[in-house]
């Protein structure tokens, strides 16, 4: 009889080799820029007065919102990326985690253009610019220190495996797949809800709440198989700093590049000092 752990791996495995096989990157990368070409096409047919009224009413404007489109598509992709990298270390997780947060905060500094009153930049645009060099900043520093992030944990030894490594990634497996589900089912009920309004609902924000809850059910679930004080502190602290990455999200301008900057430097910090902590002991 099947047991859980096969179960889960059976059905979470071929969806994660499907979609890192190259033929399914090399489909989502045409996608993007299909669909950045038909954006700025679409726009352009809606300023010409071209698109019947029920397409008028959901097609904006300006061309800037196009190259918004082409952001959010390589965030989509790199959500996925994000929840198959799920049952993989804390670490890795988290930081892909701070890879989206990097894309969302230059995708905010190119929404700003959209405040523009036409298509051409001038250089009276101090109300645009600045939030942009601020998100832009934002997401230089968050690069940044995820770099030193990922050398840290490159350089440190390989902690110990045991039997109870294939259970715990086997539940984080059927968690990522649940996620998936959920991911699709949002993102279909968004797209649906955001033609049907008029306006864009907030597809991000919400996902990353509901992340928020992943994580601390994950925290949660290792201190069955790791119960030692450094791997509590360790996994609550990095869900304290996907926490600090919600609110990033959801704060306005100069204040989220800030939290984000502030978020790395803290996971950066409690990986530091866990293994220091580890050393020590």
């Amino acid at each position: 009889m099947m047991t859980f752990s096969e179960f889960s791996t059976h059905l979470f495995d071929p969806l994660h080799t499907f979609w890192e096989h190259p033929r399914t990157r090399r489909v989502v990368a045409i996608t993007q820029v299909a669909a950045f070409l038909a954006g700025i096409l679409g726009i352009e047919l809606n300023r010409l007065g071209l698109l019947p009224p029920a397409l008028a009413h959901i097609t904006p404007t300006s061309h800037f919102y196009a190259i918004s489109l082409a952001f959010t598509l390589v965030l989509i992709q790199e959500v996925v990326d994000l929840i198959f990298v799920l049952p993989c270390s804390v670490t890795k997780s988290l930081g892909k985690q701070f890879e989206v947060l990097c894309l969302i905060l230059l995708r905010d500094a190119f929404k700003e253009l959209v405040n523009l009153h036409s298509s051409v930049i001038e250089i009276e645009t101090g109300h645009v610019l600045l939030p942009m060099l601020a998100d832009g900043a934002g997401a230089l520093l968050v690069f940044s220190g995820l770099g030193l992030y990922y050398r840290h944990h490159r350089n440190r030894p390989q902690p110990r495996k045991g039997p109870w490594l294939y259970p715990f990634v086997a539940n984080k497996k059927f968690l990522a797949f649940c996620l998936l589900l959920f991911f699709l089912g949002f993102g279909v009920w968004v797209i649906w809800q955001s033609a049907a309004d008029g306006r864009p609902h907030d597809f991000f924000s919400v996902f990353y709440t509901v992340l928020i809850f992943t994580d601390i059910f994950i925290v949660l679930l290792s201190h069955t198989y790791q119960p030692s004080f450094r791997s509590v502190f360790r996994n609550s602290g990095f869900a304290l700093a996907t926490l600090l990455i919600r609110f990033a999200l959801a704060a306005p301008a100069y204040y989220a590049p800030l939290l984000g900057v502030v978020a790395i430097c803290f996971a950066f910090g409690v990986s530091v000092a866990s293994d220091v902590f580890e050393k020590d002991t």
